[in-house]
């Protein structure tokens, strides 16, 4: 197992950049975010030759690319699910070329006048169907990060989305901080997915239960996302069942800790999770 980040707070650097700063810090792999017009990985313009200087550069550093992400809820939007489909099909493209198995998606939010369930039936179907198809041709996985707010929220959705979709190629970006808050098992999926899972994020969540006791659950301010080792969960324990079924790929460090700057956030992550991988 090796620890990783997602590019996002990058997004304004040069990708040289941030390899640069991987490097120093100790990750071994790039989570890429990729969209049109993206400083990193722009899907309508990479070629071959672009791919191999990223190659060379990630090469010449001793780093790979675990994963690229576009992360988009789009597809649910009738207006807007088209394009979103070209574009995740560009996105897979740049995988195959960049030698990449797989493309971390978002399931979308739920369709106008739907419920989460009913657009995991009846919609999201028919949107992945030509995206899962063109993945398959390339040898692309496309994996969903369980982000509550999009139609994947609790373990019901899981079981759901996979009797939906059973397709070989669509499994999931595992982020456990999504269901501790929740109250959900983070640890039940490990076993209950675990084909299903081809990628994870890492990221922690803080709960202040005493806020919580005043404003309640529907209450406002009482959790927020933190970086590996400042929350709840216990990652030698999350490792652990990561390692027993089977998972041996990246801890992609997710950095929506508002307590912590980029740089030294990305550092005392990845040294926490360090000492488990």
């Amino acid at each position: 197992m090796e620890v990783g980040m997602l590019t996002v707070p990058f997004a304004e650097e040069a990708l040289e950049f941030v390899l640069d700063f991987a490097e120093a810090s100790s990750i071994s792999s790039l989570e890429i975010a990729t969209h049109p017009g993206s400083r990193h990985v722009d899907p309508v313009k990479l070629d071959k030759p672009r791919a191999k200087e990223i190659l060379k550069a990630c090469d010449a550093r001793l780093l790979h690319i675990s994963a690229l992400a576009y992360y988009t809820c789009d597809l649910t939007d009738p207006k807007k699910a088209k394009t979103a489909q070209e574009t995740a099909k560009k996105v897979i493209d740049s995988a195959k070329l960049l030698g990449v198995e797989t493309v971390c998606m978002l399931a979308g939010f739920a369709a106008p006048g739907m419920t989460k369930l009913q657009t995991i039936q009846q919609v999201l179907p028919g949107v992945f169907k030509p995206i899962l198809a063109h993945a398959r041709k390339r040898g692309v996985n496309v994996a969903l990060e369980n982000w509550y707010a999009t139609c994947l929220q609790g373990l019901d959705t899981f079981d759901a989305m996979f009797t939906a979709i059973p397709d070989g190629n669509f499994g999931l970006n595992y982020d456990p901080s999504h269901l501790v808050h929740q109250e959900c098992d983070h640890l039940v999926p490990v076993t209950q997915f675990r084909d299903r899972i081809f990628h994870t994020h890492a990221k922690d969540v803080l709960i202040d239960r005493a806020k919580r006791a005043r404003t309640g659950v529907y209450g406002q301010g009482w959790w927020r996302y933190v970086l590996p080792g400042f929350g709840q969960i216990s990652w030698g324990e999350y490792v652990s069942h990561l390692r027993m079924n089977g998972y041996d790929g990246v801890l992609s460090i997710e950095h929506e800790d508002a307590a912590q700057g980029r740089e030294e956030g990305f550092a005392r992550g990845a040294w926490h999770l360090e000492q488990f991988c």
